[in-house]
Parts: C-alpha cells; structure tokens; sequence
C-alpha cells in the first residue's frame, strides 16, 4: 500500500482556471502519462522538483501557488 503523501497540490484548480484543461493535455505538455498527473492531483504521488517546476511553467505560476508542503506541528 502506498503511503499518502503530505505535498498537496492546486493542479485541479489550475487546470480548470486554465480553459479547462484536462489531465491529458496536461500530462502532454510536461511528458507523463494521465496516470501520473491523476496519482499527483490525487496526492498519491509527489513530482521530482524538475516535474514539479515543468508543472508551475504550464501555468505560468510560482512553484509555490501549485505545491503547499503544511508547517511541521510544534513538537
């Protein structure tokens, strides 16, 4: 069983404000399979920092407007 990852991502909400695009556009433009952007938007697989840089690049966004990575808890 795969471990859930804590990266959680605004790829859907993008992609929408982005004429719609679906998965398979998007999975075109940065060189994966619909697979793999279903497991990243589904946060059950994190991108390598090159993908997740070719991702922000589509959307003419900054890294951090499509990867939120939640504050460590006070310990």
């Amino acid at each position: 069983m795969v471990k859930p990852t804590r990266v959680t991502n605004a790829i859907r909400q993008l992609r929408f404000h982005r004429g719609e695009m679906t998965q398979a556009e998007l999975a075109d433009r940065i060189g994966v399979t619909r697979q793999t952007v279903i497991a990243i938007e589904q946060g059950r697989y994190s991108p390598s920092l090159e993908m997740a840089f070719r991702i922000a690049r589509v959307f003419e966004v900054p890294l951090d407007d499509v990867f939120q990575y939640p504050d460590e808890e006070p310990g």
